[in-house]
């Protein structure tokens, strides 16, 4: 069994110990952060624009994109230590929800956390992102909560009958 859990930096340990409760131990587990290109892509753009004439070796852009790469593999390193058996690690930039998608394919199972309103149920407890994976992963998706989900008395009253 192929199992992906995408792990995102508020809500990778419940993905992580989901891992570890549902998927067989002699799972192939692997463990994805992926990284989107805005904030680089806006720093080299201010920087292009505004700052940078004639000066690219002091492109912000290119630090923050380093930064990034550190923090992903530290990340991924304390999502390895928490799961405590034998993974793979796999790194992603691009559009965040598509790298997901596509790092899916061929897998049996897909793990994720909610990360929209997490006060209440429904589905506004989903971002755009983890909506679209949830809509377009082309395998089994297991969507868990990143803490306690929250009480059943928060669901509004039903329809009267007719």
């Amino acid at each position: 069994m192929r199992v992906i859990a995408w792990l995102d930096e508020g809500t990778w340990p419940a993905c992580v110990d989901a891992v570890r409760t549902h998927a067989p131990h002699a799972s192939d587990v692997v463990l994805l952060h992926v990284s989107g290109p805005d904030v680089p892509g806006v720093a080299h753009g201010a920087f292009a624009g505004l700052l940078g004439r004639g000066h690219p070796e002091r492109d912000p852009g290119d630090r923050l994109t380093d930064l990034g790469g550190t923090s992903a593999a530290e990340l991924l390193e304390a999502a390895a230590e928490r799961l405590g058996r034998p993974c793979r690690r796999m790194e992603r930039t691009g559009r965040v929800e598509r790298e997901v998608v596509a790092a899916a394919e061929g897998a049996d199972l897909l793990v994720l956390a909610r990360d929209g309103d997490r006060d209440r149920l429904g589905p506004r407890s989903l971002g755009p992102a983890v909506r679209f994976a949830v809509d377009h992963a082309p395998c089994p998706v297991l969507l868990v909560w990143p803490e306690a989900a929250p009480d059943l008395t928060i669901l509004p009253p039903p329809p009267p009958d007719r």
